[in-house]
């Protein structure tokens, strides 16, 4: 059975692994082939079925996917959009939520209290896959940051009121003041909690200085912050949110440039890992629920599903058009502090609505009775529409989202953002390298210095300076990568001589291992270089 399951976790990594290289050759969302791979992999004869337990995305997936994303995001930028985000994190998922009770309560016949219960369950947008569409799509950066902060924080309005819905239909009743209060406190509460635990992590962190420690101490770190408010009964993901927001704020000074590099990497390849094999995970469920299917009206999937697909389309239109612009006419104070936006802006969002694998979790951890023993009402139902509305926003949008920005034309005025985000770049750097001149020559005032090191030092800082390109114009950018080809070369060059010297017994494996960390460290830099000065 070990074997079995091993067997099937290879063939996974295979797939993702595989997937990954065709979406980068065709250009296609590696999220959109993962899916379907998934689909395709569940009815080859002979692949056993594989489930997505509900408690493995919700408490061993959704937190470092969530803490990854908030340590990546700017807590500057997270707080000057602070509006937008709230007013889509939970306005929206609020609001999509009762348009799908009451249109499933009057079209199809569910009682409000299911109908909300599968609106929570389909309102919350996922973020991986829009913004790594988006990202490639050079949208300008406010709209990739709303996206951003919608999708960490959705999460927990959906969850929240998911819970609220479900206990309305176990126990029969529903005080909308008392949910108001307890939604309140929850929120306040996970915010100190993930705060506390951001603040207690990075000075574990900082006092062990060992860089295998500092990244056990970061993998661990989103679990604490969601598994403890989860476990007395909130979401787990807003004091998550709250501890990566902080982290990524006060980490810089406190975590060592080892650990940070080796980071990079690490977390790199865990939510690689995760994303791949949630997608893929999410698209073998669709074996099971065509056995369920077989025992329900098809054209009642069909219907429910279509019903749903249009009403959170349309919600989310309806709720993002007056939730730009109503404040601003309402308020001369941010009319003019924040100008209103074109209104090809508000309809990417819109457009962006991909639903994802918690959807697919929380459809899942529905109990299959009630506590009278009675059957779950309608669970099967809000399965099949759950999954269809993930399966159809996600291929749908993921397909349709390109062209739609390249025909609304907002892809220039992310390109015009990237060239300016590019030049400050540059114009940093240039200004922390004189601020780390003066402090030399003021070290130098300070100590005794031998010439030696001194020539050392100024050299060191004159080649960082010559890196740094004049301008962004094309010429400069030919040469800057002509000089990084031929570099990338020399430094192949001497890792050949070096292996030879290995070879012939001239040098230890450990001197060639210190020799290649170096060559390694600078490969890497040119990388970043290439990366940052890349077409735009």
């Amino acid at each position: 059975m070990i074997a079995a399951k091993f067997q099937t976790f290879l063939i996974l990594l295979t797939v993702l692994a595989g997937t990954a290289l065709v979406a980068r050759r065709f250009n296609i969302a590696p999220a959109i082939l993962l899916m379907l791979s998934g689909v395709g992999l569940a009815f080859v004869p002979g692949m056993p079925p594989v489930e997505l337990p509900p408690e493995l995305v919700l408490l061993m997936v959704l937190p470092p996917l969530i803490y990854s994303a908030s340590v990546a995001m700017s807590w500057r930028e997270f707080r000057n959009n602070l509006r937008p985000i709230v007013l889509l994190a939970v306005g929206a998922v609020i609001f999509t939520a009762a348009m799908v009770a009451a249109a499933t309560h009057y079209l199809i016949g569910l009682p409000l209290t299911v109908g909300f219960l599968l609106g929570a369950i389909v309102a919350p947008p996922d973020v991986v896959a829009p913004l790594a569409i988006a990202r490639r799509l050079n949208l300008p950066r406010r709209l990739v940051v709303i996206l951003e902060g919608e999708g960490l924080a959705n999460d927990a309005t959906a969850l929240i009121l998911y819970r609220f819905a479900l206990a309305a239909i176990m126990v029969g009743h529903f005080s909308l003041p008392l949910a108001a209060g307890e939604f309140a406190l929850i929120v306040a509460g996970e915010i100190a909690f993930g705060i506390g635990v951001g603040w207690l992590s990075l000075r574990f962190r900082k006092w062990s200085r060992d860089p295998q420690v500092e990244l056990t101490l970061s993998l661990i770190t989103p679990y604490v912050s969601y598994w403890l408010p989860e476990h007395v009964g909130g979401s787990g993901v807003i004091a998550t949110v709250a501890c990566g927001l902080y982290v990524s704020w006060n980490g810089p000074l406190l975590i060592s440039s080892a650990t940070r590099l080796q980071g990079i990497f690490f977390w790199d390849l865990i939510i690689y890992l995760i994303e791949g094999l949630l997608f893929l995970l999410t698209g073998f469920q669709m074996r099971a629920l065509y056995e369920k299917s077989k025992t329900f009206p098809l054209d009642d999937i069909l219907f429910a599903t279509a019903v749903v697909l249009t009403i959170i389309v349309i919600a989310r239109f309806a709720w993002l058009y007056p939730a730009t612009y109503l404040p601003r006419i309402l308020s001369k104070s941010l009319r003019e502090r924040d100008p209103s936006p074109p209104w090809q802006w508000p309809f990417v969002l819109a457009f962006t609505g991909v639903r994802g694998a918690v959807s697919l979790a929380a459809a899942l951890a529905l109990p299959f009775t009630l506590p009278g023993g009675e059957a779950f009402p309608y669970r099967d139902l809000i399965l099949f529409v759950a999954f269809g509305v993930i399966f159809v926003t996600l291929i749908g949008v993921g397909l349709t989202l390109p062209p739609v920005v390249r025909w609304l034309g907002v892809a220039e005025a992310g390109r015009t953002e990237h060239v300016a985000e590019h030049e400050a770049e540059i114009a940093a750097r240039r200004q922390a390298l004189d601020a780390a001149l003066k402090s030399l020559d003021a070290l130098t005032a300070e100590k005794e210095i031998s010439d030696e090191v001194m020539r050392l030092l100024r050299a060191r800082h004159e080649i960082r300076v010559n890196q740094l390109p004049d301008s962004l114009d094309p010429a400069h950018h030919d040469v800057s990568a002509a000089g990084t080809a031929l570099t990338r070369s020399l430094i192949d060059a001497e890792r050949k001589f070096i292996h030879d010297l290995l070879r012939d017994g001239q040098i230890t494996d450990e001197t060639r291992r210190r020799i290649e960390r170096d060559l390694d460290l600078e490969e890497a830099s040119l990388a970043n270089r290439e990366y940052r000065e890349g077409p735009l």
